[in-house]
């Protein structure tokens, strides 16, 4: 429709642009019959808030290193346009074939200002001309690629997104293992500081540069630090005995025996499969010949032989066709009639089983976790005592704050709380109980913690990780002073700092994310991982997928690289075959600039799956935009075209 020249004057007015100033009325959703002039004026309202937004913060700004300077801007404009609820205005807009701002990211006052240029041209108002101060669309996309390289090292031929593996214990003494991941698309090495210890990390280092050199690759190290994580201390440890039990059908007749593999301390060559393997002394191996039997009275006082079936250079595999239960201490007698005593059987890790209605009380660090009965309210309950590795965290827990174990697995509400001990009624746990061992973390996603953002563990690592990695990771990132904390502690260490990795897992960290990426800013390059195990807990696994889009644009808006991380192919690189589900997460990372591989014994497997994925899915998606490349089942469904036709295509 025209727009009068009357009606011209009054959206250039002084008085009209105080109005255009107030978010509120710009948030306002317009009546459907509204004319395109309305349409302007709200986007004139949000671009001008945008603009405002980013001048009323030059205090924040000064501070930011300079390659950030603009993507700081632009964040602060992104910020302003999120906080309204614009879906009407994207539908109207979306009716006039314009775009819906949906994609704004990277370039959000850019996407407004071209809109607005449209919208002056379709209501035949004066041509709209953008501030030349404006972040443009390139610009944007170009800034976010910058810093990415900067952190995170160039993108492999092929490949938009980096992957991350985390190093297993075994990457310090196997070469081949480090050089299969570079070899195969690993663009940075991952090692836990939780575990492990720094002359483990400084061999996994030196494999990693030697694979580099051997294959002229560049990988990256990240050393993550672990931060305040708050675990499961101790537990009483599990028995020694095992059991050998032989294979039978329904009627109980026996398909195949159980198998138990007698060594020396040094066995040569490759090792049979077994049920079970025990060191004993070599002259118990020289008196055992294919054929001969070794009696024995199991700990149930049952008396029982095993037969020797294979034998090799210190090693020989019996059999056993009837079940028995061995432990340290049971008497195993040669064909000669020497008695040998079994020892140096170590206990299986000590676990505690905990069903809805029982009660967890969480310690400090003492005595090993146990099961015991104890009156809660009047009534014998079963309570677990549990140790925890951050006992000043008891004195801040309130009565009716929620309590999570082992990534959810068992949940409950505190029901009494003092200064040394928290007693809580478990509400949420597996049919048949939960499993509850040592070290595994503890989530308080409600409760208002003090902790220091870097533990005496992390400022003790540190020097190490400044002196032998690419980048830090800082664990449990709540707010912008935990970031001014790793800040100050690098500044003790070095001029020249590492790439800082900011792992956001909980609740404060996602709802301050703003503050913690300007506080980044500082220091030039940084990046952010989202932390999904932890995150879900916090957040509740119901909203994770939620979360994640939020960080994954807030972002993007500040052109700061993404790790999607925590349980990508985990069960590919566990148990050698992947869920569709887990495929499917996969292809949704392509839109991190990298994703995060845990250690596995299928994690070669995983890390050739994750490279196949990402590559398809680039000519996918992009960001949150789709990519029209071209679709083989369109050319399916289209008649055959002439031959000159075709070869003009």
């Amino acid at each position: 429709m025209p727009v009068s020249p009357t009606q011209v004057q009054e959206i250039e007015s002084p008085a009209a642009v105080a109005r255009l100033a107030q978010p509120r009325r710009a948030a306002r959703a317009a009546p459907a019959d509204t004319s395109l002039l309305d349409i302007v004026t709200s986007l004139r309202s949000l671009g001008e808030e945008m603009r405002d937004y980013a001048r009323l913060n030059d205090g924040v700004l000064d501070a930011i290193a300079e390659p950030y300077q603009r993507s700081a801007v632009n964040l602060l404009q992104y910020l302003a346009l999120r906080r309204h609820d614009l879906r009407d205005l994207q539908q109207r807009l979306s009716g006039l074939g314009l775009s819906s701002l949906g994609r704004s990211e990277s370039h959000a006052l850019a996407t407004v200002e071209a809109v607005l240029r449209a919208l002056h041209a379709l209501a035949r108002l004066p041509e709209f001309k953008p501030d030349k101060q404006t972040l443009g669309f390139e610009q944007g996309d170009q800034l976010l690629r910058g810093h990415t390289s900067s952190l995170l090292g160039h993108a492999p031929k092929g490949r938009e997104s980096r992957i991350m593996v985390t190093m297993p214990s075994e990457a310090a003494k196997d070469y081949a293992l480090v050089r299969d991941l570079v070899q195969n698309g690993m663009n940075v090495m991952r090692i836990n500081c939780a575990h492990d210890s720094q002359p483990q990390w400084l061999a996994m280092v030196k494999n990693l540069r030697k694979a580099c050199r051997s294959l002229r690759r560049r990988c990256l190290v990240l050393m993550d630090l672990p931060g305040p994580k708050l675990r499961t201390g101790p537990m009483q440890p599990g028995s020694t005995a095992f059991k050998l039990s032989p294979e039978r059908n329904a009627r109980g007749r026996l398909l195949s025996p159980a198998k138990l593999l007698l060594v020396s301390e040094r066995p040569s060559g490759p090792l049979p499969a077994c049920d079970a393997m025990v060191r004993v002394p070599q002259a118990l191996l020289r008196s055992l010949t294919t054929g001969l039997r070794l009696r024995l009275t199991d700990t149930r006082k049952r008396p029982r032989s095993l037969t020797c079936a294979l034998g090799g250079r210190g090693w020989r595999l019996l059999e056993a066709r009837k079940s028995c239960i061995l432990d340290n201490g049971t008497k195993l007698r040669a064909p000669d009639g020497r008695k040998h005593k079994i020892a140096g059987l170590v206990p299986e890790p000590g676990e505690l089983v905990i069903n809805v209605g029982d009660f967890v009380a969480l310690t400090p660090e003492g005595r090993p976790g146990r099961m015991t009965t104890r009156q809660v309210a009047g009534l014998p309950r079963r309570v677990a005592v549990v140790p925890c590795t951050l006992p000043e965290v008891i004195a801040q827990v309130k009565v009716g704050e929620p309590v999570w174990f082992d990534d959810g697995k068992i949940g409950g509400l505190v029901a009494a709380a003092s200064a040394d001990e928290l007693l809580i009624e478990v509400v949420h746990a597996r049919e048949n109980g939960g499993k509850l061992a040592a070290d595994k973390g503890i989530n308080l996603p409600h409760s208002d913690l003090h902790l220091d953002a870097l533990t005496k563990k992390d400022r003790e690592d540190l020097p190490f990780a400044v002196e032998h990695a690419d980048l830090v990771g800082l664990s449990f990132v709540n707010c912008a002073d935990d970031v001014t904390s790793l800040h100050q502690a690098l500044g003790t260490l070095t001029d020249a700092k590492p790439g800082i990795i900011l792992k956001i897992e909980t609740q404060r960290g996602f709802a301050n994310l703003a503050s913690i990426i300007l506080a980044a800013m500082r220091t030039y390059p940084v990046g952010v991982m989202i932390a999904r195990g932890d995150l879900a807990v916090e957040c509740g696994f119901e909203r994770l997928a939620e979360v994640q889009e939020e960080i994954l644009w807030i972002c993007e808006a500040a052109h700061v690289p993404v790790v999607w991380a925590t349980q990508v192919l985990e069960t590919l690189a566990k148990k050698g075959a992947p869920t569709r589900a887990e495929i499917t997460d996969a292809a949704m990372a392509e839109r991190a600039e990298c994703v995060m591989l845990n250690k596995g014994p299928h994690i070669r497997k995983a890390l050739h799956t994750l490279d196949n994925i990402l590559r398809r899915m680039q000519g996918h998606q992009s960001k949150k935009r789709a990519m029209l490349r071209q679709l083989n089942v369109a050319n399916n469904m289209w008649p055959a075209a002439p031959e000159k036709t075709a070869q003009h295509a």
